[in-house]
């Protein structure tokens, strides 16, 4: 188990630069190529045998209905993909089968998916996350909830990286979404208003442009803080520039005890993190505020800054009450004359119920979503704002391109910390953190104290 656990960590931050490489490609199109280090490049055949694979194209004649389980929120604007798209779509290939799908908020999902599964009634598509995270892929498969995708045809022309953090003792238990990034998306009027010229390039200068906005009478940065799992989008940024570049095998030292959570990077990152507390650079009320009246405060143009990820894209560019131009960079911990960091991490995707009753015909499904030219794939990447890690899809959001180009060009990016801890691990860190925002007395020490006994607790080598 230890020997897995060791090869894990190095896949993850592989499996990084691969999906970066692949994902932005080298041509100038932005198409997505298959990188000179993967061994996954699609043959020119990949889509076509997808799609001419009886299992692809023959549904079964008796009816169906099949359940599935996703985290989030509804699409703010249009039709949304998974509540309304996909169940029209399979409709229409698959006449005889009827999907029902539920969306629920990301706390109330991890309770409830685990449960039902836990009681064998769980639903027959559901949401998983990568390697070790909470419903991590290597989670869903040791427990024997998520079937084995090996077998179905459309893996060639999937990213093997993305596919490796999917993945357990060399089998895939789901198919990613894509590539995420952690950014800063911010308003560029309200920068320029305030003096900002270009993007901070390293921690003393991002400090330097929220004093700008904060100055200027501007909230610099608004953040959701009662939903606490938002503590991980500014706190893995931060990570990717002060814990990982010095030690990039740090989580692979941390499962034979090499390192530590309360070793002095770690302690560094959560100080960062405070100190945009302290100055007052994030909204007072954080803790007060849900996640979502915080993205109602950033496109209504109340604040300059939000840190989130490329899936919160549709909420970031949601029609508010001001009309602004957004950007997006990511958040620099690195000291002057230092590289940034970006912190991208390979993005949760479906499995399939390995007790489904109707798990060939969930199969069937998956080889229509996935086969690379079906009206189904189509809507699917043009819903989806991850990186597509699938061979020829073009990136849709220019947004993110700065962003792509300069971890294509350099290769400096490093996952999502969570994704390398055992469930669990990320909670202590968020309500320790949130005794910081709360005004308690807590420090950085306090914090990594606890994160790393939760760590010593569940971590199972």
């Amino acid at each position: 188990m230890k020997s897995l656990k060791s090869q894990v960590a190095g896949v993850a931050v592989a499996s990084l630069f691969t999906v970066a490489l692949a994902a932005c490609g080298s041509n100038n199109n932005n198409t997505a190529s298959p990188s000179a280090a993967s061994s996954s490049a699609a043959s020119p055949s990949a889509s076509a045998s997808a799609a001419a694979s009886p299992s692809a194209s023959t549904p079964s004649a008796d009816p169906v209905t099949l359940t599935m389980l996703v985290s989030g929120s509804k699409a703010a604007d249009g039709a949304d993909f998974e509540l309304d798209t996909l169940p029209k779509l399979v409709k229409e290939k698959f006449p005889n089968v009827t999907l029902e799908v539920q969306k629920l908020p990301d706390e109330q999902y991890y309770t409830s998916v685990k449960t039902k599964l836990a009681a064998g009634e769980g639903p027959d598509i559901f949401l998983v996350f990568p390697n070790m995270a909470n419903m991590g892929a290597i989670e869903v498969a040791k427990a024997g909830y998520a079937a084995d995708l090996s077998g179905l045809s459309f893996w060639n022309n999937v990213s093997k990286a993305a596919m490796n953090d999917m993945s357990y003792e060399g089998k895939p238990y789901a198919v990613a979404k894509g590539m995420d990034i952690l950014g800063t998306y911010y308003n560029k009027d309200l920068f320029a208003k305030a003096g900002i010229t270009e993007v901070p390039k390293d921690w003393d200068s991002f400090l330097a442009a929220s004093e700008k906005l904060k100055a200027s009478g501007v909230t610099p940065i608004v953040m959701g803080d009662k939903d606490p799992w938002v503590v991980q989008f500014g706190m893995y940024q931060l990570a990717a520039n002060t814990v990982y570049p010095s030690d990039p095998d740090f989580d692979k030292k941390l499962q034979t005890g090499e390192t530590q959570l309360t070793d002095a990077k770690w302690v560094e990152t959560v100080n960062q993190y405070k100190t945009l507390y302290d100055k007052g650079y994030v909204s007072k009320n954080s803790l007060g505020m849900a996640s979502a009246q915080a993205m109602q405060q950033f496109v209504d143009g109340k604040a300059a800054m939000i840190f989130t990820g490329t899936w919160d894209l549709p909420g970031v560019t949601a029609k508010g009450a001001a009309d602004f131009e957004r950007g997006f960079f990511s958040l620099p911990g690195n000291k002057a004359g230092e590289p940034v960091y970006a912190s991208a991490a390979t993005a949760a995707g479906y499995a399939l119920n390995a007790k489904s009753k109707h798990l060939d015909v969930a199969k069937q499904i998956f080889e229509y979503l996935y086969d690379g030219q079906s009206p189904l794939f189509q809507a699917w990447v043009e819903s989806n704002p991850s990186i597509s890690v699938f061979n020829g899809v073009t990136l849709k959001n220019d947004i993110f391109k700065d962003v792509l180009t300069e971890i294509q060009s350099t290769g400096h990016a490093f996952y999502f910390s969570n994704q390398m801890w055992p469930a669990g691990v990320s909670d202590v860190m968020q309500s320790k953190f949130g005794e910081i925002i709360g005004g308690k007395k807590t420090t950085a020490e306090d914090v990594t104290k606890a994160m790393q006994d939760k760590y010593k607790e569940l971590y199972k080598g």
